[in-house]
């Protein structure tokens, strides 16, 4: 996989979490604080500047109400 491929999926993955925590009517910060993480985490994941580990995507998305196949949909 060339870089960006992998960049064009992180990319990707953050969008469809600010697109969800948007719809959901959260803020950064308060997605943070139910993830017990810091509100530059958040904003790093969705400009794709950190990509979220396994763990961290299944705490997102807790957070959010949804599965991590929901995060992770056509982020390719």
């Amino acid at each position: 996989m060339s870089q960006a491929s992998k960049e064009v999926i992180i990319r990707n993955l953050g969008n469809n979490i600010r697109t969800m925590r948007l719809k959901r009517n959260l803020s950064q910060e308060e997605l943070a604080f139910k993830i017990n993480s810091a509100r530059n985490f958040i904003g790093c994941i969705e400009r794709a500047e950190k990509s979220p580990t396994i763990y961290t995507l299944y705490k997102i998305a807790n957070a959010l109400n949804t599965k991590v196949a929901e995060l992770v949909a056509n982020i390719d």
